[in-house]
């Protein structure tokens, strides 16, 4: 299958630091390569990929110096689009709904996967707007706020298997790993990490619009002895990190729509203790890969009861749920499943007319 797989264009592919999206559409397209499609990424020209690589801005905008409208370089994106899209037989977006209104004029059958929280109010306009979209979600949780969209299927992310390996020891420290933000919830983890007289590991990104949260909420409590901030951490480096942790702490505060970290840590065997919010229960199964909490006080009492859950039980989960061959299948049922509605909605409009009798 001829597949286009259109990238944002904030990271490289895969990421050099931080960046979620990038990493799975990265690991989508070596796996869909590998296992034979002819597959072209639309994406930032730093990225590596055994796919074909259309560049559509030099580097990766977020690390891009002096880029002041990254909207700009998207635009571009779909103008190098349009000019080759007679090559594909499917066209995978991941830029949420930039393309829409070029998307919605074309006759090549097109999917996007939102990889973001829905319940954005101006979202409800959108897909009001453009009500025949195909949508992929990343978790049934996701869809929620927007029942009106086209939701095809919910397909959870993947990982290579041998991505990361299953950690030799329950290490010394929870960890905490992703972003600095108040729906992140680092505070938490911290008052955890100190009520159970347990060193707490921060690997995590600070983004701009964040700085002046962490100046005033966080920067403080990094004082403390127990306390390491170690910065944002390379894929590389996330196998020892979250490999020799006791546990991940995932005490978020918003509808989190997938969770790469927490399948990250399944790869590695290292349990996660997880807040009860957004997708969690879907991700998670309790007191098998970690605990579901409700609170910071339901928490501190889980991570006590770490000893009980068993690292290799843990791996298997993953292995059994959560590998970028298991994503990459259920995407090909996808594309081949759109093609086909679209093959026949064109045969049947190209069939003549049959005469009524008189």
């Amino acid at each position: 299958m001829r597949i286009a797989q259109v990238a944002p264009l904030y990271e490289s592919l895969p990421p050099k630091l931080y960046g979620g999206t990038e990493r799975i559409v990265h690991y989508l397209t070596e796996e869909l390569v590998r296992q034979g499609h002819d597959v072209t990424l639309f994406a930032s020209g730093d990225s590596s990929t055994t796919a074909k690589l259309i560049a559509c801005v030099d580097e990766g905008l977020r690390l891009k110096r002096h880029c002041n409208d990254p909207l700009a370089y998207h635009i571009i994106q779909m103008e190098k689009l349009s000019t080759r899209i007679n090559e594909f037989d499917i066209l995978h977006f991941h830029t949420d709904y930039l393309h829409f209104p070029f998307s919605n004029m074309l006759e090549i059958p097109s999917v996007t996967t939102l990889h973001g929280r829905l319940d954005i109010p101006e979202l409800q306009d959108i897909y009001h707007t453009f009500p025949y979209q195909n949508l992929i979600s990343i978790s049934e949780n996701q869809r929620l706020p927007i029942p009106q969209g086209n939701f095809v299927k919910t397909i959870y992310h993947g990982l290579p298997t041998n991505l990361h390996h299953q950690g030799k020891g329950r290490g010394e420290y929870l960890a905490f790993l992703g972003r600095i933000s108040p729906e992140k919830g680092v505070e938490r983890a911290v008052e955890i990490a100190l009520a159970t007289n347990t060193k707490l590991k921060i690997a995590a990104k600070i983004d701009k619009t964040d700085f002046a949260y962490y100046e005033e909420k966080v920067k403080f409590l990094l004082d403390h002895p127990l306390i390491e901030y170690i910065g944002e951490i390379s894929e590389q480096q996330k196998t020892e990190f979250l490999g020799s942790a006791k546990a991940l702490l995932f005490p978020i505060d918003w509808p989190e729509p997938f969770g790469l970290v927490m399948i990250e840590a399944m790869a590695c065997g290292t349990p996660v203790i997880a807040f009860n919010r957004g997708s969690v229960p879907e991700i998670m199964e309790d007191q098998v890969t970690g605990f579901i909490v409700d609170s910071v006080t339901e928490a501190i009492e889980a991570v006590s009861r770490l000893k009980y859950l068993s690292k290799m039980d843990i791996r298997r989960v993953f292995e059994r749920r959560f590998t970028a061959a298991h994503m990459a299948d259920n995407y090909i049922d996808v594309y081949h499943s759109l093609v086909k509605d679209r093959y026949k909605n064109v045969h049947r409009r190209s069939m003549p007319r049959l005469n009524k009798p008189a």
